[in-house]
């Protein structure tokens, strides 16, 4: 099934935009990727909406495109495989950490990009940076319910524990804060007390690092590239 998305070059465009860009596809029987992503059997219709079929599929068709994305451009990933011990702790993973190396990696290989190319590439690229650390004993995907082009959850299992890391674009203070607000609330669906969000600003003035953000019980953990 893989090699179908290399035989059909619209159908594979469409479906990562799906994953990465989240994009809100509708059913079209005229639209001829998305016709031919149904009939392999990659994506369902749910309530009008296109959603890849399972979490097995949608597990294989990210690591395709992270792989393609790594034959693309292997810096990001090769930065991921460097010292990846140093993000494991008395055998637990160390997000925080991790969340502190991808910002300065990110801005030193793509901190000159253009606003386009980070909104399109910058998820892709922390899940790309991620691979490698948790490779052989976790896993990660992200959550369908809130795949949009502004925000999507990546939950994360490492050796029988889980993490959630909110993947947004920045727009603004107010929309942060909603942000803030929607993620303690995804963590207490998990029965989490603590949770992290990646930002990618494209304000020239942004202030990028991690910081520690106290809500309630619970503590955030947000890092802005």
């Amino acid at each position: 099934m893989i090699n179908k998305l290399y035989d059909f070059p619209e159908m594979n465009a469409a479906i990562s935009s799906i994953l990465f860009q989240g994009e809100q596809v509708s059913y079209n029987a005229d639209d001829r990727a998305v016709r031919d992503a149904v009939m392999f059997g990659f994506i369902k219709v749910q309530d009008s909406a296109l959603r890849i079929s399972n979490r097995i599929f949608e597990t294989r068709l990210y690591n395709k495109f992270l792989l393609d994305a790594r034959q693309k451009d292997n810096k990001i990933f090769a930065e991921g495989s460097r010292h990846k011990d140093q993000y494991i702790v008395d055998g637990h993973l160390n997000v925080r950490h991790i969340l502190e190396r991808f910002v300065d990696t990110f801005d030193f290989l793509y901190g000159d990009k253009d606003e386009t190319f980070v909104e399109d590439e910058g998820r892709r690229y922390f899940m790309l940076f991620l691979k490698p650390i948790i490779n052989g004993s976790g896993n990660c995907y992200v959550e369908a319910e809130t795949r949009n082009r502004e925000r999507m959850d990546l939950v994360i299992d490492y050796r029988g524990e889980q993490f959630i890391c909110e993947l947004k674009i920045w727009h603004g203070n107010a929309y942060n804060e909603r942000g803030e607000q929607q993620l303690t609330d995804y963590m207490d669906y998990f029965h989490l007390k603590k949770g992290y969000m990646l930002s990618f600003n494209f304000n020239k003035k942004k202030e990028t690092g991690v910081k520690e953000i106290i809500i309630g019980d619970r503590v955030l953990i947000e890092a802005v590239v």
